[in-house]
């Protein structure tokens, strides 16, 4: 097996313990190229991530998992979703500059996350 396999696969674990923690619906994980955000969430439960994450670091992936599966209970990012980030993850600001910085420098890797 590949370690690219290896790390997707990974990856869609902590996915999946993630969801668990937060109690988040989740009916389906697909990994693909984005070009303009990390992920996103549907109403249905379906994930899709940016192929890329994998190769982060644990905290930042946990950054974009976590972002995606509290809009499972909140759709917005007001003072909610901060509270709950904070809550999980303690100063997720900086994960999100580091996020950025790290897209800044490849136009390869997505820019935001929505």
């Amino acid at each position: 097996m590949s370690t690219t396999v290896i790390k997707k696969n990974q990856f869609k674990e902590r996915v999946w313990d993630w969801a668990d923690r937060l109690e988040a619906r989740v009916t389906s994980i697909t990994m693909r190229p984005m070009k303009t955000k990390w992920a996103s969430y549907s109403t249905t439960g379906r994930l899709t991530f940016d192929a890329f994450l994998p190769e982060l670091g644990e905290a930042l992936q946990d950054y974009v998992i976590v972002h995606e599966l509290l809009h499972s209970h909140v759709p917005n990012h007001g003072k909610l979703w901060k509270s709950l980030m904070r809550a999980h993850l303690g100063d997720y600001e900086r994960l999100e500059e580091n996020l950025k910085k790290i897209a800044h420098r490849s136009l390869s890797v997505p820019g935001k996350i929505e």
